[in-house]
């Protein structure tokens, strides 16, 4: 447990767990690969486990990985950042040969979105420090990818905060960290609203205010933001849209484009995970990789010897399309099935953390992965976390209602809540059996003196059984309505810790937690996300 006082009330924590098994919230494929079920084992390398990692650097040591480039562009990238003394020797340590990276992603969503972008990073912050206490002769950085290169702009633009959805309107195509920040100044009015006039609210808003108005592009914003909040640990933050990382990346580009071997080997992985019985998460293309121009980012199709952009009129001989590669490498943006390539080349990496669906694409990749030479890492889940505050817990414990009874759909939860709670019969099943089992003698008696009354009998049955169920609905909604205070309350409380009967982790921003725990709810999450931990964390205020 640990305790911190971000205002004048002092803060504790506790943390226990719930069994992936109980909540259905969580996929199948995401249960059986936190389970190690064989099913899953011949789509990954690494059992995910402590012992693997010594085998990991063995097999990563086998890549020529350009240090001094990443390191030089990280130094960079960090020119107009508060850069942390930690951060500056995690980047210098990258032109040694025996420091690798722990790595987690994510796209740059609207003040990082839902709160799970959070508890990716934290879990890399704790695996990394885990691993350097074990790893005498190595040492693990932990390296923060984003992705301001996709162009989805509807799956970044909103941020639910205490509830309340904030929407940022943009009109613009292209990459989203290229977005103009300009456009952002109707948001951040709603979230200084939504915050409130707190001390820690108005410190954090200020934090985000600078990011958003002192960067001109979103990507700049969102790399600058996530530094305030966990530069102090150490964590590398790193845009891959770096030229020279790109110029780095040609010989891949080269290969996708001309040789097209991706999709063939996607697509024979996805059809074996089909086999065993999971569905694709990503379609691959002849050509995984889109073009990048002036305010939009379109896929590259090859058709009759031509290398067209997909809605523009761009096209390109294959000679053409080399020179092109080799003179603008920066325009070249991988997709879902690139991207992990792009970054496993890069990178010194040993691991990546991430959430059961990220998973289940990496798990399409391995044999990709080996066609480029590139070693396949480890997969680990990341940790799920739910925050439980008081006053749901003390309202929870008045109810006298468990937190896992939380995970059913609501109306199983208010049935169930019912049941428990109500010392009235509301089902009349018996008396329908009674009645039932009346009329199959009748119809005995009637089938010998004139079959052809039997279906009148059949008719009176139903007729009478229709009238008990629709009095027993009666009798459920009479009983019900008088614990409708109890039942409304025990709603208010799965749709604030399970919104829309979801993970409270998919929906909620971090900003809802961090604005009431302070700085401590960062450095709890650090010191207790760990990757390898199973099962949904629950964290209580106490």
């Amino acid at each position: 447990m640990m305790k911190t006082a971000p205002q004048a009330e002092e803060i504790s924590f506790d943390k226990s767990f719930i069994d992936y098994k109980d909540i259905s919230q969580i996929s199948q494929r995401d249960k059986a690969y936190a389970n190690e079920e064989t099913s899953l084992r011949p789509f990954y390398k690494y059992s995910p486990a402590f012992s693997n990692f010594k085998q990991i650097i063995a097999d990563k040591k086998g890549e020529q990985i350009d240090r001094k480039l990443l390191s030089s562009v990280l130094l960079d990238q960090y020119r107009t950042f508060n850069i942390s003394a930690k951060t500056k020797v995690n980047i210098d340590k990258l032109l040694d040969d025996n420091t690798f990276t722990v790595t987690t992603a994510h796209q740059p969503s609207l003040f990082t979105g839902p709160s799970y972008f959070i508890y990716k990073i934290c879990s890399i912050l704790n695996l990394s420090q885990r691993l350097n206490s074990d790893l005498s002769d190595n040492y693990i950085v932990p390296v923060f990818v984003t992705g301001g290169e996709d162009h989805d702009f509807e799956e970044i633009s909103s941020a639910k905060i205490f509830g309340k959805k904030i929407t940022w309107e943009q009109s613009t195509g292209g990459s989203v960290g290229k977005l103009d920040t300009a456009t952002l100044n109707t948001v951040l009015g709603e979230l200084k609203e939504i915050l409130g006039d707190r001390p820690i609210a108005n410190e954090i808003y200020e934090t985000i205010h600078t990011a958003f108005t002192k960067y001109k592009t979103y990507g700049q914003g969102m790399c600058y933001l996530v530094n305030e909040l966990f530069g102090k640990y150490g964590l590398i933050v790193l845009d891959m849209s770096d030229k020279r990382l790109k110029e780095a990346f040609i010989p891949i580009i080269e290969k996708e484009v001309f040789e097209r071997k991706s999709v063939s080997f996607v697509k024979e992985t996805v059809a074996q995970l089909e086999a065993a019985g999971y569905s694709n998460q990503a379609h691959p293309r002849d050509i995984n990789l889109f073009y990048l121009g002036d305010g939009f980012r379109e896929r590259i199709i090859f058709e009759k010897d031509k290398y067209i952009v997909n809605n523009k009129d761009i096209s390109f001989s294959a000679e053409e399309m080399k020179a092109e590669i080799h003179n603008n490498p920066e325009r070249f943006s991988p997709n879902v099935v690139m991207r992990p390539i792009y970054q496993e080349y890069i990178l010194p990496n040993l691991a990546y953390v991430g959430g059961g669906g990220e998973l289940a694409y990496w798990m399409e990749r391995q044999s990709q992965f080996a066609h480029f030479g590139i070693n396949f890492p480890m997969l680990i889940r990341r940790n799920s976390v739910l925050i439980v505050d008081k006053g749901s817990q003390k309202k929870l414990q008045k109810l006298s209602v468990d937190l896992g009874d939380l995970l059913a759909e609501e109306h199983l939860m208010v049935a169930s809540f019912l049941k428990q709670h109500s010392d009235n019969e509301f089902t009349l099943e018996s008396q329908k059996e009674s009645i039932s089992k009346i009329y199959d003698d009748v119809i005995n008696s009637v089938e010998k003196v004139d079959k052809s009354l039997v279906g009148t009998v059949k008719a009176e049955r139903a007729k009478h059984i229709k009238s008990l169920e629709n009095l027993e609905s009666r009798l459920k909604k009479a009983e019900k309505s008088k614990f409708d205070t109890g039942i409304n309350q025990l709603k208010g409380i799965k749709s604030k810790l399970f919104p829309e009967n979801n993970l409270q982790e998919r929906k909620e921003n971090f900003l809802t937690f961090y604005t009431r725990y302070g700085k401590g709810y960062i450095s709890y999450l650090v010191d207790h996300l760990d990757p390898f931990a199973k099962g949904l964390m629950v964290i209580k205020e106490v």
